[in-house]
Formats: structure tokens, C-alpha cells, sequence
């Protein structure tokens, strides 16, 4: 049974808890390299806590670069980063960064590694929902509470970065 979406999800203050939230969580994890902050623990986390990665991202008006917290999903060579932003409305602004930037890298602890994004086409989102689904089961709720698609992202190896 799917919770009921939260009264106050778009309230602005739960955009700026998930701000600063994210900001404490990048600080720890890049101080630790990923030895505190790498598992996420929240949600349906709590149980079955979720790996989680750091990604840069350039804005795509201001050229500065940010770094945001994600759950992900190892397929094969790919890392797989779903943009749920917790059931809220709009995308999350780094998934327009990457649209606009796609070459860009992510930490796995503390290995960093070049990749390129692409937005899963729907025969990949079909087949990776499921399998995010089973990583962290309230991607499904998420989607329950938002009339968007939350879109799936694919981050190949970039070989050609320098």
C-alpha cells in the first residue's frame, strides 16, 4: 500500500531542508571518502540501506559546478540515478544541469570516475524501474505522489574526458 502523499511535500521549506540536507551529506562523504555518507538509511533505507554517490553537476546558466547526493544502481559497466527529488513536482535542477552538461564525473568512496548522462529512453526506463524499485522501494511511492515522470538517467563510462 502506497503512504499518502505528504500534505506539505511542496511546501519551499521542504526544498530547502533537501538543500542543506544534501550540502551536510556531500561535506561528510568527501571528508570521509565515502566511508560515512555512502549508504543511505532513510525510507525504505532504513532496513535496507541504499548506496549513494556524489555527482557534479555544471549549472547550465551559471557554469558553476554542484555536487548532489544520489541513490544508485550499478548495471553493468552504467551507473543508473533516478531524479525523484522525493516526489516533488518539478525535476531536480541537477537533471537539467546534466541534460545541458552530460560529460561530467561521480565518487563511488573514493574513487572518481568520468561519465557521461544520458536520459534512459523508455524501453531502458522499463527495464531499470523495476530493478530500482527493488534497490529503494519508495522510488515506486515517489511516483505515486507527483503527476511527472521522474525521469531515470544511465552514467556511461566517459572514455573519451580527459
Amino acid at each position: 500500500m502506497t503512504p499518502n502523499r505528504p500534505r506539505n511535500l511542496d511546501s519551499p521549506l521542504v526544498a530547502a531542508l533537501i538543500k542543506y540536507m544534501s550540502r551536510a551529506q556531500v561535506w561528510v562523504f568527501r571528508r570521509t571518502g565515502g566511508r560515512v555518507g555512502a549508504r543511505w538509511r532513510i525510507g525504505a533505507g532504513f532496513r535496507k540501506p541504499v548506496p549513494t554517490l556524489l555527482l557534479e553537476h555544471r549549472g547550465r546558466s551559471s557554469g558553476k559546478l554542484f555536487t548532489a547526493p544520489l541513490l544508485y544502481l550499478l548495471d553493468g559497466g552504467d551507473v543508473v540515478v533516478v531524479a525523484s527529488q522525493g516526489g516533488l513536482p518539478n525535476h531536480p535542477q541537477w537533471y537539467f544541469n546534466l541534460v545541458a552538461h552530460p560529460a561530467t564525473r561521480v565518487q563511488i568512496g573514493a574513487e572518481q570516475r568520468r561519465v557521461r548522462a544520458q536520459v534512459a529512453t523508455p524501453e531502458e526506463r522499463k527495464r531499470l524501474w523495476p530493478m530500482l524499485v527493488a534497490l529503494y522501494a519508495d522510488f515506486d511511492t515517489y511516483q505515486s505522489w507527483t503527476e511527472r515522470e521522474i525521469p531515470v538517467l544511465i552514467l556511461r563510462p566517459d572514455h573519451e574526458a580527459h
